[in-house]
């Protein structure tokens, strides 16, 4: 995975911005335009709102790819919630909660509260979502259905282990949420990262049939 982050600050925030994480879902741009402007340079400015309103809108980036650091009312908004997963429409795994990105020996890749995990197979910075779903055309409806499922999510931390030329596998407590109106709750599950699953967003093993190679 790569990264390249700039920060912006205040006297009561820093805002990290980390290019490699975006896809430009622009929950920031479309939640406090005062401070996030693409068409300005620099495009954030972090003294044009209250800390508390810019951190309450970094929280909605699905991505992680704004993180910020700060203290008081403003830090308050960085609480993590309940995991929870959502499958994008022709797009990306959204997690939230308390994340951690491990790869297929154990090594901790990253720590955090909003990942964005590719489901198209073609993004150039696996297992993290890059954009490329919108350039190669990949299309899933992002609905499923699911037999069983627990009766609630429990605390704790969810971990999403990358398995070396094969899915990603979940295992923790989470809520799991199709693009539609359906959810469930979910103790472990194998999501596809090849983009090729019969079985979308489920790993069907098509990835051993297709060639599929990704640390």
């Amino acid at each position: 995975m790569e990264s390249r982050v700039f920060e912006f600050g205040s006297e009561e925030i820093k805002v990290l911005y980390d290019t490699k994480r975006c896809i430009h879902v622009a929950e920031c741009v479309n939640g406090l335009p005062e401070v996030f402007n693409p068409k300005r340079r620099p495009w954030v400015d972090a003294d044009a709102a209250p800390a508390s309103e810019i951190a309450e809108v970094i929280q909605r980036c699905p991505t992680g790819a704004l993180q910020m650091e700060c203290t008081g009312a403003a830090e308050q908004a960085a609480t993590v919630g309940e995991n929870t997963v959502t499958v994008a429409a022709d797009g990306p795994l959204y997690l939230r909660g308390d994340i951690e990105l491990v790869a297929g020996d154990g090594t901790v890749l990253l720590r955090d509260t909003r990942v964005a995990l590719c489901r198209c197979g073609a993004s150039k910075n696996k297992p993290l979502c890059d954009g490329q779903h919108s350039k190669v055309g990949f299309r899933d409806g992002g609905e499923f259905t699911v037999e069983s499922r627990a009766e609630s999510t429990e605390p704790g931390r969810l971990t999403a282990k990358v398995l070396p030329n094969g899915p990603v596998s979940l295992s923790g407590s989470f809520r799991l949420c199709d693009a539609g109106d359906g959810e469930s709750f979910q103790v472990k599950r194998s999501f596809c990262r090849c983009g090729e699953s019969d079985n979308k967003p489920f790993c069907d093993g098509t990835h051993g049939g297709v060639g599929f190679e990704a640390d």
